[in-house]
């Protein structure tokens, strides 16, 4: 008898533990200036003989060049900005560097050269208020590529050839005031195009750069036909479509006789989001696609071999290769995860050797992270809605303050994968939902449409649909939810707090539309082409006055119950400073109190470190007073 009521008590304790798994350690409290702070590394590129790494580190107080040879130990910085962070760094060939960088966050880009020891230092587009970028590198014609910028006509982007040595800048394309995108074959000659007149677009075509243009097809604005590349004969063209289609597809498309070849890979659940390709093969590689992670098809055994390689030494993270040397033996690999902030490892396919470079910010520890989940959830019309919950390392999922997190775009998504806002603020204690809003880019044409004119209205559901979603689950303390967001998820914020007061306790504003009709007055002058799509998209500030009206919060900030953080960047071009001043001098005149951050030298998002700083210590404050623990800030 004692022998069955042991083995029955056995049994109990062992059902009841099958379950269990061991309490998860609370996280340590990181410094907010460790998620934030500049990468000890960042944006690796090697150099086409597979001899050098090119890379942007803090020096002068910013994100600088520096030039290491492979095989050594110390780098050496070529460049001395003191204003403002470099954006981007490549080589152009192995004796001279592109950088790219901006005054005072206006995004007018400059494309500046420096030879690989730090002379020679050169501004090539030396151009106020004109904005620059670059069409193609001409990896085969070495100190020339082809460079684009609007100082003709603001408008729009005409092609140049730079010459880096001598500094020439030719023109080789004049726009003629409708082209939105050029696209060059692999002999680096402008060969298609893309216009658009704001509703329809069209791919144009030539045989040669001696002939004229002509229109091979023409398409609404709500399909896409997007050329990636020229066939390697450079006759035919491998382009992103969804002509006939849902989801996007990767198709070999015949310019000559306007019709898809034949379709390269395409998937059911998802868009087909890159391309990537051997230039030394001639073969394509590997179509890459978003679903709740970033995944691959291989379009090439070889590819395969070597990815499977790669993922035995690193099992349990995502990788991607970024940049490879001319002869394709020296492979730069991106490596992170939710829980890596991510770095750079140098893969040799001679001698297969995988060696680190560099980590990012080897100072996170990923034991301090949290995970972030896939999750999804019914929107009320029955929309799946798909998106990532983030919940503090070590607590229980339940009664939890939650921040919510909109995206911006708003055609653009959320992705799984290390976000340092949101490490930081599940750090604090905080759960953190993303989601994919109608709209977001990744689900096809279908989904996207279904956000046409739906500011403030269906978009919002989606998001308001996600708080209730959290509360029902028990995971949200239905008294703790902030809601935060930049650009149109600052606008999403503003509106979450005019239209649905009552889910929040407190919200955070970053470079967010407050008024519909003055956020078009101000668009870029190069976004006038697409004009008329954004009204069809938004709506029109005429036909669609009182819509418009209706979902912009600066004419419902009396129905604001909850304490606001609002930033702004001065110079932002394309959320005018405007916006912020009018919700937060509505607020004021109505004896609100507002907390507003200005930076004079900042545009759409603070870029320099020091203001990220004091903006994400006031978020931190802001957030600790009104739903969490103001003990805990750092």
């Amino acid at each position: 008898m004692k022998t069955k009521l042991l083995l029955l008590i056995i049994f109990v304790i062992a059902a009841f533990c099958w379950n269990c798994k061991p309490k998860e350690k609370r996280a340590e409290l990181v410094p907010m200036e460790d998620f934030f702070r500049d990468p000890e590394k960042a944006g690796f590129r090697i150099s086409p003989n597979g001899q050098m790494i090119v890379y942007r580190a803090p020096h002068s107080g910013r994100m600088n060049v520096f030039v290491q040879k492979l095989g050594d130990s110390a780098a050496v910085p070529i460049t001395n900005e003191t204003e403002r962070s470099i954006y981007d760094a490549f080589w152009e060939s192995d004796d001279r560097i592109i950088f790219i960088k901006d005054i005072g966050g206006d995004e007018n880009m400059h494309i500046l050269s420096v030879k690989p020891d730090g002379s020679g230092l050169v501004d090539h587009t030396p151009f106020d208020g004109v904005r620059s970028g670059v069409v193609d590198i001409l990896i085969d014609r070495p100190d020339e590529l082809l460079i684009e910028n609007n100082k003709r006509n603001p408008q729009v982007f005409d092609v140049y050839l730079l010459n880096a040595a001598t500094g020439e800048l030719k023109m080789v394309a004049e726009n003629p005031g409708n082209i939105t995108g050029w696209i060059t074959d692999h002999d680096g000659k402008i060969r298609a195009a893309v216009t658009s007149d704001g509703v329809n677009t069209s791919l144009l075509y030539r045989d040669t750069e001696q002939d004229e243009f002509r229109t091979v097809i023409t398409t609404n604005f709500k399909e896409t036909l997007n050329p990636v590349l020229f066939t390697f004969d450079n006759k035919n063209l491998y382009c992103v479509s969804n002509l006939g289609r849902d989801k996007t597809a990767i198709v070999e498309f015949d310019p000559n006789t306007a019709e898809e070849v034949k379709v390269i890979y395409e998937n059911p659940e998802a868009d087909l989001v890159g391309l990537d390709y051997s230039r030394l093969r001639k073969v394509l590689t590997t179509a890459y696609y978003e679903t709740d992670k970033l995944y691959k098809h291989f379009l090439d055994s070889m590819t395969q071999q070597i990815d499977q390689k790669i993922a035995a030494q690193i099992p349990d993270y995502l990788f991607q290769i970024t940049r490879m040397s001319k002869d394709e033996t020296k492979l730069l690999v991106f490596v992170n995860s939710d829980r890596y902030y991510g770095g750079y490892y140098l893969y040799d396919t001679e001698s297969e050797e995988f060696s680190k470079l560099a980590d990012f910010k080897p100072w996170l520890k990923e034991e301090n992270m949290a995970e972030m989940k896939p999750i999804s959830y019914q929107a009320r019309d029955g929309l799946t809605i798909h998106g990532y919950l983030t919940l503090p390392k070590g607590v229980k999922p339940v009664n939890l303050p939650v921040v919510i997190n909109p995206h911006g775009g708003p055609w653009a998504r959320d992705s799984w994968g290390f976000n340092p806002e949101v490490q930081f603020l599940a750090n604090r204690g905080y759960a953190v939902l993303q989601m994919n809003f109608r709209g977001s880019t990744g689900y096809g044409k279908k989904f996207w449409e279904s956000s046409f004119k739906q500011w403030g209205k269906t978009m919002q559901d989606d998001i308001t649909d996600g708080v209730k979603w959290l509360i029902s689950e028990g995971i949200a303390d239905s008294t703790r939810i902030a809601i935060y967001g930049g650009s149109y998820g600052g606008y999403a914020t503003l509106a979450g707090i005019t239209l649905t007061p009552e889910l929040y306790a407190c919200a955070v504003d970053y470079v967010g539309v407050a008024n519909m009709f003055t956020f078009m007055q101000t668009i870029p002058p190069y976004w006038e082409p697409l004009r008329q799509m954004f009204y069809e998209m938004v709506g029109d500030p005429v036909k669609d006055s009182l819509m418009l009206a209706e979902v912009s919060p600066v004419f419902h900030v009396s129905r604001i119950r909850c304490p606001l953080f609002v930033a702004q960047g001065a110079n932002d071009p394309r959320v005018n400073i405007n916006e912020s001043d009018q919700i937060v001098d509505s607020l004021r005149r109505m004896g609100v109190t507002v907390e507003y951050m200005v930076k004079d030298n900042e545009g759409h998002g603070f870029y320099n470190q020091e203001n990220q700083f004091d903006f994400y210590r006031a978020m931190e404050k802001f957030l600790a007073n009104h739903i969490g623990d103001s003990a805990q800030v750092n």
